[in-house]
């Protein structure tokens, strides 16, 4: 069986855009890179740093406002879109992992407008 495209994979779930679930893959290698200690393998509360880091870096002040376009409102939402795409076989997890790694990692609305620096 051929594994469906992110984009597919979005449409079908409905719940984030295709962009939101590209930025989330494109998280996971920017976080290995940057954030991780140990690039074989990220938490979900490294992925969330990364994640916030390479949105500030895309969009500066826009974050939120992109973020909460594509459908991701809270940290959570990287959780819910990283066991998405480890279902459809984009991610692998870890037998430690867990969807509650996501939860409340930070509040977006301080990350991304209260303590946003220039």
């Amino acid at each position: 069986m051929q594994k469906k495209n992110l984009e597919t994979i979005a449409r079908e779930d409905g719940r984030f855009s295709p962009a939101a679930i590209r930025f989330v893959y494109e998280g996971l290698g920017f976080t290995a890179k940057k954030v991780a200690d140990e690039p074989r393998h990220v938490t979900g509360q490294m992925l969330c740093e990364g994640m916030k880091k390479l949105a500030v870096e895309k969009w500066g002040r826009l974050a939120l406002l992109v973020l909460k376009t594509w459908g991701i409102e809270a940290t959570r939402d990287f959780g819910e879109i990283v066991y998405l795409m480890i279902r459809h076989k984009w991610m692998s997890a870890q037998p430690t992992d867990s969807i509650e790694d996501f939860d409340d990692v930070y509040d977006f609305q301080t990350v991304f407008k209260e303590q946003f620096e220039f």
